[in-house]
């Protein structure tokens, strides 16, 4: 039996199946999720604050930060919670001291609510498990009160229709 020498697609376009035919956005959603940005704001003070808002019902979230003014040098255990409209809070990961923190540090979670929350300095892996959040706030918990600030970026799968995550 011959074997064919060359492939043959009639009626698609070369344009159609080169890189420049994907939509970068379209397949960041489908990896790691919808994409929402907060600007850099200043670090709560011995408090939690909101960094977004979770509406319309539970997600599934990743979630990184990025220091853009560099962190007071004083102890300061941060940790991200969330804080739902109904219930308890639940730290999404344990605390970091993120005393003196260099601007372009990294965070992020393992996914694990027990692990510390990772700094790594210019670079750290992805989130590798996301963290289930019902509808509320997810906020940053801050034990003192340094200067400096953060900008965070959460990527998010809707687990319910109309599900949404906003920057607070």
């Amino acid at each position: 039996m011959p074997q064919p020498s060359a492939l043959s697609i009639t009626g698609i376009a070369p344009e159609m199946i080169g890189p420049a035919a994907f939509d970068v956005d379209a397949l960041t959603v489908i990896r790691v999720g919808k994409r929402v940005h907060r600007a850099g704001a200043a670090l709560p003070q011995t408090a939690a604050s909101a960094i977004f808002t979770v509406s319309g019902g539970l997600v599934a979230a990743v979630i990184v930060g990025r220091v853009t003014t560099v962190i007071q040098t004083q102890a300061n255990n941060t940790k991200i919670v969330a804080n739902p409209t109904s219930g308890s809070d639940v730290d999404l990961c344990a605390v970091l001291n993120i005393s003196a923190d260099a601007v372009g540090d990294i965070y992020a979670m393992t996914g694990t609510l027990s692990d510390a929350l990772v700094g790594a300095g210019v670079a750290c892996a992805m989130q590798a498990k996301p963290v289930i959040v019902p509808a509320g706030t997810i906020d940053l918990n801050c034990a003192a009160s340094n200067t400096g600030a953060i900008e965070w970026w959460c990527y998010y799968v809707p687990l319910e229709d109309g599900a949404t995550v906003t920057a607070a």
